[in-house]
Protein backbone atom coordinates (compact mmCIF):
# COMPACT_ATOMS: atom_id res chain seq x y z
CA UNK A 1 0.00 0.00 0.00
CA UNK A 2 1.25 3.48 -0.90
CA UNK A 3 1.38 5.75 2.19
CA UNK A 4 -0.78 8.90 2.14
CA UNK A 5 2.06 11.35 1.43
CA UNK A 6 3.38 9.30 -1.49
CA UNK A 7 -0.13 8.79 -2.86
CA UNK A 8 -0.26 12.52 -3.55
CA UNK A 9 2.36 11.96 -6.23
CA UNK A 10 1.80 8.36 -7.43
CA UNK A 11 -1.34 7.16 -9.24
CA UNK A 12 -1.49 3.72 -7.66
CA UNK A 13 0.55 0.57 -8.12
CA UNK A 14 -1.28 -1.08 -11.03
CA UNK A 15 -2.24 -0.05 -14.58
CA UNK A 16 -5.90 -0.28 -13.58
CA UNK A 17 -5.37 2.17 -10.71
CA UNK A 18 -3.45 4.51 -13.01
CA UNK A 19 -6.24 4.46 -15.60
CA UNK A 20 -8.82 5.11 -12.87
CA UNK A 21 -6.77 8.15 -11.81
CA UNK A 22 -6.64 9.33 -15.42
CA UNK A 23 -10.42 9.01 -15.71
CA UNK A 24 -10.92 11.12 -12.57
CA UNK A 25 -8.57 13.81 -13.88
CA UNK A 26 -10.35 13.75 -17.24
CA UNK A 27 -13.58 14.56 -15.39
CA UNK A 28 -11.86 17.79 -14.32
CA UNK A 29 -10.68 18.54 -17.86
CA UNK A 30 -7.08 17.42 -17.28
CA UNK A 31 -5.37 14.89 -19.55
CA UNK A 32 -2.82 12.45 -18.12
CA UNK A 33 0.68 11.28 -19.05
CA UNK A 34 1.31 7.89 -17.43
CA UNK A 35 4.81 6.83 -16.43
CA UNK A 36 5.58 3.36 -15.07
CA UNK A 37 8.05 3.79 -12.22
CA UNK A 38 11.44 2.21 -12.86
CA UNK A 39 14.87 3.51 -13.86
CA UNK A 40 18.62 2.89 -14.01
CA UNK A 41 18.35 -0.80 -14.73
CA UNK A 42 21.56 -2.77 -15.04
CA UNK A 43 19.99 -6.04 -16.22
CA UNK A 44 18.44 -6.38 -19.71
CA UNK A 45 15.62 -8.48 -18.27
CA UNK A 46 14.32 -5.57 -16.20
CA UNK A 47 14.34 -3.20 -19.17
CA UNK A 48 12.59 -5.83 -21.29
CA UNK A 49 9.93 -6.34 -18.63
CA UNK A 50 9.08 -2.63 -18.47
CA UNK A 51 9.06 -2.47 -22.26
CA UNK A 52 6.49 -5.27 -22.27
CA UNK A 53 4.45 -3.45 -19.61
CA UNK A 54 4.40 -0.25 -21.67
CA UNK A 55 3.28 -2.17 -24.76
CA UNK A 56 0.39 -3.56 -22.71
CA UNK A 57 -0.37 -0.15 -21.24
CA UNK A 58 -0.83 1.54 -24.62
CA UNK A 59 -3.31 -1.17 -25.57
CA UNK A 60 -5.16 -0.60 -22.28
CA UNK A 61 -5.29 3.14 -22.98
CA UNK A 62 -6.58 2.51 -26.49
CA UNK A 63 -9.30 0.20 -25.14
CA UNK A 64 -10.39 2.71 -22.51
CA UNK A 65 -12.17 6.04 -22.78
CA UNK A 66 -9.44 8.04 -21.05
CA UNK A 67 -7.46 10.92 -22.56
CA UNK A 68 -3.98 9.67 -21.74
CA UNK A 69 -0.57 8.97 -23.23
CA UNK A 70 2.70 7.59 -21.86
CA UNK A 71 6.18 8.85 -20.99
CA UNK A 72 9.25 6.59 -20.71
CA UNK A 73 12.68 7.07 -19.14
CA UNK A 74 15.79 6.13 -21.15
CA UNK A 75 17.44 4.42 -18.16
CA UNK A 76 14.25 2.41 -17.68
CA UNK A 77 14.62 1.08 -21.21
CA UNK A 78 18.26 0.12 -20.78
CA UNK A 79 20.40 3.11 -21.75
CA UNK A 80 22.76 2.30 -18.84
CA UNK A 81 23.16 -1.20 -20.29
CA UNK A 82 23.81 -0.05 -23.83
CA UNK A 83 22.61 2.52 -26.34
CA UNK A 84 21.34 -0.24 -28.62
CA UNK A 85 19.29 -1.77 -25.79
CA UNK A 86 17.56 1.55 -25.15
CA UNK A 87 16.93 2.25 -28.83
CA UNK A 88 15.54 -1.23 -29.49
CA UNK A 89 13.18 -1.15 -26.50
CA UNK A 90 12.07 2.40 -27.28
CA UNK A 91 11.29 1.40 -30.87
CA UNK A 92 9.24 -1.54 -29.64
CA UNK A 93 7.10 0.74 -27.47
CA UNK A 94 6.65 3.37 -30.17
CA UNK A 95 5.59 0.72 -32.69
CA UNK A 96 2.95 -0.61 -30.29
CA UNK A 97 1.79 2.91 -29.44
CA UNK A 98 1.54 3.84 -33.11
CA UNK A 99 -0.70 0.83 -33.72
CA UNK A 100 -2.83 1.81 -30.71
CA UNK A 101 -3.02 5.50 -31.58
CA UNK A 102 -1.31 6.54 -28.32
CA UNK A 103 1.30 9.29 -28.09
CA UNK A 104 4.72 8.53 -26.55
CA UNK A 105 6.88 10.98 -24.61
CA UNK A 106 10.53 10.39 -23.71
CA UNK A 107 11.88 11.97 -20.54
CA UNK A 108 15.36 13.48 -20.37
CA UNK A 109 17.69 12.25 -17.65
CA UNK A 110 21.35 12.93 -16.83
CA UNK A 111 23.32 15.16 -19.18
CA UNK A 112 25.54 12.34 -20.39
CA UNK A 113 22.52 10.59 -21.94
CA UNK A 114 21.35 13.61 -23.94
CA UNK A 115 22.94 12.75 -27.29
CA UNK A 116 21.59 9.19 -27.47
CA UNK A 117 18.16 10.30 -26.28
CA UNK A 118 17.86 13.09 -28.85
CA UNK A 119 19.15 10.80 -31.63
CA UNK A 120 16.37 8.32 -30.85
CA UNK A 121 13.72 11.05 -30.68
CA UNK A 122 14.71 12.50 -34.03
CA UNK A 123 14.80 9.08 -35.70
CA UNK A 124 11.45 7.90 -34.37
CA UNK A 125 9.63 11.23 -34.66
CA UNK A 126 10.47 11.33 -38.36
CA UNK A 127 9.74 7.65 -38.92
CA UNK A 128 6.45 7.58 -37.01
CA UNK A 129 4.91 10.82 -38.31
CA UNK A 130 5.42 12.92 -35.19
CA UNK A 131 3.95 10.39 -32.78
CA UNK A 132 6.80 10.98 -30.32
CA UNK A 133 7.62 13.84 -27.94
CA UNK A 134 10.87 14.72 -26.19
CA UNK A 135 11.66 16.50 -22.94
CA UNK A 136 14.43 19.14 -23.14
CA UNK A 137 16.04 20.83 -20.12
CA UNK A 138 16.80 24.55 -20.15
CA UNK A 139 19.39 24.33 -17.40
CA UNK A 140 21.80 22.56 -19.78
CA UNK A 141 24.17 24.90 -21.58
CA UNK A 142 23.77 22.96 -24.82
CA UNK A 143 19.99 23.29 -25.09
CA UNK A 144 19.84 26.32 -27.37
CA UNK A 145 21.95 24.40 -29.91
CA UNK A 146 19.78 21.31 -29.48
CA UNK A 147 16.63 23.31 -30.21
CA UNK A 148 18.16 24.60 -33.43
CA UNK A 149 18.94 21.02 -34.44
CA UNK A 150 15.40 19.86 -33.66
CA UNK A 151 13.61 22.80 -35.30
CA UNK A 152 12.19 20.77 -38.19
CA UNK A 153 11.63 17.48 -36.34
CA UNK A 154 7.90 16.59 -36.15
CA UNK A 155 6.24 15.66 -32.88
CA UNK A 156 6.34 17.63 -29.65
CA UNK A 157 8.94 19.15 -27.35
CA UNK A 158 8.37 19.50 -23.61
CA UNK A 159 10.50 22.28 -22.20
CA UNK A 160 11.40 22.00 -18.51
CA UNK A 161 13.87 23.87 -16.34
CA UNK A 162 15.64 20.65 -15.28
CA UNK A 163 15.75 18.86 -11.93
CA UNK A 164 19.11 17.07 -12.05
CA UNK A 165 22.06 18.42 -10.09
CA UNK A 166 24.50 18.78 -13.00
CA UNK A 167 28.02 20.27 -12.79
CA UNK A 168 28.47 23.92 -13.70
CA UNK A 169 30.58 22.90 -16.69
CA UNK A 170 27.47 21.60 -18.47
CA UNK A 171 24.62 23.40 -16.73
CA UNK A 172 23.46 26.74 -15.39
CA UNK A 173 23.24 26.42 -11.62
CA UNK A 174 21.76 29.74 -10.50
CA UNK A 175 17.96 29.96 -10.48
CA UNK A 176 17.99 33.36 -12.18
CA UNK A 177 20.14 31.97 -14.99
CA UNK A 178 17.88 28.97 -15.48
CA UNK A 179 14.78 31.19 -15.54
CA UNK A 180 16.39 33.41 -18.16
CA UNK A 181 17.38 30.44 -20.29
CA UNK A 182 13.89 28.96 -19.98
CA UNK A 183 12.31 32.14 -21.31
CA UNK A 184 14.77 32.31 -24.20
CA UNK A 185 14.30 28.62 -25.07
CA UNK A 186 10.53 29.00 -24.88
CA UNK A 187 10.60 31.87 -27.33
CA UNK A 188 12.84 29.83 -29.63
CA UNK A 189 10.22 27.08 -29.67
CA UNK A 190 7.40 29.49 -30.48
CA UNK A 191 9.44 31.24 -33.16
CA UNK A 192 11.23 28.33 -34.82
CA UNK A 193 10.03 24.86 -33.82
CA UNK A 194 7.75 23.31 -36.44
CA UNK A 195 6.15 20.76 -34.10
CA UNK A 196 3.96 21.22 -31.04
CA UNK A 197 5.03 22.87 -27.78
CA UNK A 198 4.58 21.70 -24.20
CA UNK A 199 5.35 24.07 -21.34
CA UNK A 200 6.55 21.80 -18.54
CA UNK A 201 6.44 24.18 -15.61
CA UNK A 202 4.65 24.86 -12.33
CA UNK A 203 5.87 28.47 -12.41
CA UNK A 204 2.91 30.82 -13.01
CA UNK A 205 5.29 33.43 -14.49
CA UNK A 206 6.43 31.01 -17.18
CA UNK A 207 2.91 29.96 -18.04
CA UNK A 208 1.91 33.62 -18.34
CA UNK A 209 4.95 34.20 -20.56
CA UNK A 210 3.84 31.31 -22.78
CA UNK A 211 0.45 32.96 -23.07
CA UNK A 212 2.13 36.17 -24.20
CA UNK A 213 4.13 34.22 -26.77
CA UNK A 214 0.95 32.58 -28.00
CA UNK A 215 -0.48 36.00 -28.78
CA UNK A 216 2.76 37.17 -30.40
CA UNK A 217 3.32 34.12 -32.58
CA UNK A 218 -0.28 32.88 -32.97
CA UNK A 219 0.68 29.40 -31.78
CA UNK A 220 -0.96 27.10 -29.26
CA UNK A 221 0.76 25.18 -26.47
CA UNK A 222 -0.07 22.70 -23.75
CA UNK A 223 0.80 22.93 -20.04
CA UNK A 224 2.33 19.95 -18.26
CA UNK A 225 2.60 19.59 -14.49
CA UNK A 226 3.40 16.79 -12.07
CA UNK A 227 0.73 14.92 -10.17
CA UNK A 228 0.53 16.32 -6.65
CA UNK A 229 2.00 19.70 -7.53
CA UNK A 230 -0.44 22.62 -7.86
CA UNK A 231 -3.32 20.25 -8.61
CA UNK A 232 -5.84 23.05 -8.09
CA UNK A 233 -3.99 25.21 -10.60
CA UNK A 234 -4.11 22.37 -13.10
CA UNK A 235 -7.89 22.24 -12.83
CA UNK A 236 -8.19 26.03 -12.94
CA UNK A 237 -6.08 26.28 -16.08
CA UNK A 238 -8.16 23.56 -17.72
CA UNK A 239 -11.35 25.42 -16.76
CA UNK A 240 -9.90 28.54 -18.40
CA UNK A 241 -9.53 26.63 -21.66
CA UNK A 242 -5.84 25.69 -21.51
CA UNK A 243 -4.81 22.22 -22.62
CA UNK A 244 -3.40 20.68 -19.43
CA UNK A 245 -1.58 17.38 -19.05
CA UNK A 246 -0.69 15.89 -15.69
CA UNK A 247 2.43 13.68 -15.48
CA UNK A 248 1.37 10.81 -13.24
CA UNK A 249 3.81 8.05 -12.22
CA UNK A 250 2.47 4.69 -11.08
CA UNK A 251 3.81 1.28 -10.03
CA UNK A 252 5.31 -0.53 -7.08
CA UNK A 253 8.73 1.17 -7.22
CA UNK A 254 7.45 4.36 -5.57
CA UNK A 255 9.86 4.16 -2.61
CA UNK A 256 13.00 4.05 -4.76
CA UNK A 257 11.49 6.78 -6.94
CA UNK A 258 11.23 9.20 -4.01
CA UNK A 259 14.58 8.18 -2.56
CA UNK A 260 16.38 8.81 -5.83
CA UNK A 261 14.69 12.19 -6.35
CA UNK A 262 15.83 13.36 -2.92
CA UNK A 263 19.37 12.08 -3.44
CA UNK A 264 19.64 13.79 -6.83
CA UNK A 265 18.93 17.22 -5.47
CA UNK A 266 17.85 18.47 -2.05
CA UNK A 267 15.58 21.02 -3.71
CA UNK A 268 13.40 18.15 -4.92
CA UNK A 269 12.48 17.26 -1.35
CA UNK A 270 11.67 20.89 -0.55
CA UNK A 271 9.62 21.13 -3.74
CA UNK A 272 7.55 18.11 -2.74
CA UNK A 273 7.10 19.42 0.79
CA UNK A 274 5.83 22.77 -0.52
CA UNK A 275 3.41 20.94 -2.80
CA UNK A 276 1.96 19.01 0.13
CA UNK A 277 1.66 22.07 2.36
CA UNK A 278 0.16 24.29 -0.33
CA UNK A 279 -2.11 21.63 -1.76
Amino acid sequence: MIPPIASNFVAGESPAAALDHAARMNDDGVNVILNLLGEHYEEPENAAADTKSYRALVRDIADSDVDACISVKPSQLGIDIGDDVFTSNFRSIVEAAQDAGVFVWCDMEDADTTDVTLDAFEEFAREFDGGVGQCVQSNLRRTSDDLERLADVPGKIRLVKGAYDEPESVAYTEKSEVDERYREDLETLFAEYEGEIAVGSHDPAMIDYARDLREEYDREFEVQMLMGVRDDAQRELAAEGEEVWQYAPYGDKWLSYFYRRVRERKENALFALRAIVSG
